[in-house]
């Protein structure tokens, strides 16, 4: 079974399994690896993967051999069918998180029954998820079923934030523009129109207010809603912007007639 998780724009597929028992045939054992490898196969390499399942094998305590998929934290000699979950986790470059982390075998066994204790329980993730996996351990006094113990795995997801190459902001009716005389009565015929001709003002305020915005909006413009980053504008007062009026009035009747007046 298989399910994808988004979390804060992380995709995380978490999926879950169980393999034939260790008395049955070795066709039946091998269609199931066939089978998990289509799914791990079909999930993109960018996404999460974890894995949960009773494989029914021990890879064994030590990794000699096998140090890419697994640590030396595991239970016992490795087994047919734990070196099958070796051999998957090196197909699909996956590795056995039960097997990184140094804990009492009491919080290794996964299994107890009639006096043994054995570990068939395991979590698998991409090796390039490791570092995103800061614990993994039985716990003692949960069960999943009568002799299977609940593995538990804490996986913190690192997420990347996206860059914003522009500041967004919002878009503002260019309304300065009714300083001007004849923008000021082309916004006044315009906005009498949807009014049917009148005078006064309609008493429904919100109907009015609305039509007002939109026939500023047409009349007058928006501005883009963008601005460049970084840019100091503190200074761009009123007293700046009509110094500079006035010094480019003054350049251009000095271009024109260069007498000692307009100097």
């Amino acid at each position: 079974m298989s399910l994808k998780l988004e979390i804060e724009g992380v995709m995380l597929n978490v999926v879950s399994g169980y393999a034939p028992q260790v008395g049955c045939e070795l066709e039946e054992k091998e269609r199931l690896w066939s089978e998990l490898d289509e799914v791990i196969e079909n999930i993109p390499t960018g996404e999460r993967v974890v894995i949960g399942a009773d494989f029914n094998g021990h890879v064994g305590e030590g990794n000699t051999g096998d140090e890419e998929v697994m640590g030396k934290f595991g239970v016992k000699e490795k087994k047919l069918e734990g070196q099958m979950v070796v051999d998957f986790a090196k197909r699909m470059d996956m590795a056995v998180v039960n097997t990184y982390f140094h804990k009492r075998e009491e919080h290794r066994v996964t299994y107890k029954s009639g006096g043994r204790s054995t570990q068939v329980d395991y979590i698998l993730c991409r090796r390039g998820s490791l570092k995103e996996i800061s614990d993994c351990k039985v716990v003692v006094r949960e069960s999943v079923a009568r002799q299977h113990r609940m593995v538990v795995c804490r996986m913190t997801l690192m997420v990347r934030k996206k860059k914003r190459s522009k500041i967004e902001i919002e878009k503002k009716t260019k309304c300065w523009k009714l300083k001007k005389e004849e923008c000021c009565e082309d916004f006044k015929q315009k906005l009498r129109q949807p009014l049917g001709g009148q005078v006064v003002l309609p008493d429904d305020w919100e109907t009015t207010a609305e039509v007002i915005r939109v026939t500023g909006r047409k009349v007058l413009g928006v501005s883009s809603g963008r601005r460049k980053e970084d840019k100091e504008t503190w200074w761009w007062n009123e007293g700046v912007q009509d110094s500079i009026q006035r010094k480019r009035l003054a350049k251009k009747k000095w271009d024109m007639d260069r007498t000692k007046e307009n100097r």
